[in-house]
C-alpha cells in the first residue's frame, strides 16, 4: 500500500511508545500506510529522559537497557531526521514557539518542512500555524482516508 500520510512526533510521544503500548502498537499499526518522522534531537532527548523516569518507577537497570534497546529498535519505524533536513525552517519555527518553549522548534521545523502535523501531548505547539494531534486523538487524523 502506498503511504500517503505523514506525521512528526515529538519526545514524549516516542517516550509513551516505549513505557506503555498503545501509542506502540498504534504506530506499528499504521506504518504501512504513515510514515512517522522525529528529530534525531527528540530521540536524544528520549534517551535522556527515559532513565530518570523509569527511576522514579524504582525499575532496575536492566529495564532500563532495555526500554532504551526499545527505543532504538523504534527508529526503524520512526524514521530520525537530521538538522540540515529541516534548518532552513529554523527561523520561522522559532518565531512561532519561541515564547512557549524555543527548545522544540526542530520539531516544529521538521513539521513545516514535511509540511505535515505534530504528534504531541504539549500545548506549546498549540497556535503555532501547524496541526497537532494527542493520543487520544490521533486515530482520527491516520484513519481520515482509510
Amino acid at each position: 500500500m502506498e503511504i500517503q500520510r505523514r506525521l512528526v512526533l515529538d519526545a514524549n510521544i516516542l517516550i509513551r511508545a516505549v513505557l506503555g503500548r498503545r501509542v506502540r502498537q498504534i504506530i506499528l499499526d499504521y506504518s504501512d500506510r504513515v510514515s512517522f518522522f522525529a528529530p534525531e534531537v527528540a530521540f536524544a532527548d528520549a534517551r535522556r529522559y527515559l532513565p530518570t523516569l523509569l527511576e522514579k518507577r524504582a525499575v532496575d537497570a536492566a529495564a532500563v537497557a532495555q526500554a532504551l534497546l526499545a527505543l532504538g529498535h523504534l527508529e526503524t519505524v520512526v524514521h530520525p531526521v537530521t538538522e540540515d533536513f529541516y534548518v532552513a525552517h529554523r527561523t520561522t519555527a522559532m518565531a512561532r514557539i519561541a515564547a512557549r518553549d524555543e527548545n522544540d522548534w526542530p520539531i516544529l521545523a521538521a513539521a513545516l518542512m514535511l509540511s505535515c502535523p505534530v504528534w504531541t501531548e504539549d500545548q506549546d505547539f498549540f497556535g503555532t500555524g501547524v496541526p497537532t494531534w494527542t493520543s487520544d486523538r490521533i486515530e482520527l487524523f491516520l484513519t481520515e482516508y482509510d
